[in-house]
């Protein structure tokens, strides 16, 4: 009688719905997974990058952001000009600044588009008191890039060296438009305001 009951129950448990189900199906079902999300692409990196810039509040962590841009500003997409930037920085380091200058003339030939080569040489030429030549890149700079708060203070900077304060003034706060917590620009607009004030008197 009890092989009669086991037998009953073995046949029981073999035809219950459950363990067909797994007999039919005995690897668990995999979760759909999520589709990887596709690689921002340089400009749309800069584009998140100058929001966050823009909403930042806190200047250490706005710093970070500015540097994340430069990183991505740097990138040219070309070993060669990589290279040959390298090369212009060391040799601008080492204030061997008509060295340098072949570099980066061979770089905004080899990349006319490419904004940081024209930026990297505006600085060159105002290194060497050469600012109609460093306005003329700043200005290639800005058409390529117009976010690019480097390149207005540099605008800046030569401004007040012809003391040329409104121009000055202006020129940091389209900084302070993008950067707000560039302390730098900051101070020299309360700095120009105050003077300017002071010469309307």
């Amino acid at each position: 009688m009890r092989n009669v009951f086991t037998f009953l129950l073995l046949t029981a448990l073999v035809w219950s719905p459950a363990v067909a189900q797994v007999a039919e199906d005995p690897t668990p079902k995999r979760q759909a997974e999520e589709p990887a999300k596709p690689e921002l692409t340089h400009e749309q990196k800069l584009d998140e990058l100058f929001s966050e810039l823009k909403r930042e509040r806190n200047e250490k962590a706005s710093q970070r952001i500015s540097g994340r841009i430069w990183q991505e500003w740097n990138r040219s997409g070309s070993a060669s000009i990589d290279l040959m930037m390298g090369w212009a920085k060391k040799a601008m380091d080492d204030k061997k600044y008509d060295v340098a200058l072949d570099f980066l003339d061979q770089v905004v030939v080899l990349d006319p588009k490419y904004p940081e080569g024209w930026n990297r040489r505006a600085t060159l030429h105002f290194m060497m008191h050469n600012f109609g030549k460093s306005m003329a890149d700043i200005e290639q700079t800005l058409e390529l890039e117009p976010r690019h708060f480097g390149a207005l203070s540099g605008m800046a900077r030569i401004m007040e060296e012809g003391d040329r304060k409104e121009l000055a003034l202006s020129a940091y706060q389209r900084v302070l438009e993008i950067y707000p917590m560039d302390r730098n620009a900051q101070n020299q607009v309360s700095e120009l305001s105050e003077q300017l004030a002071g010469e309307a008197i």
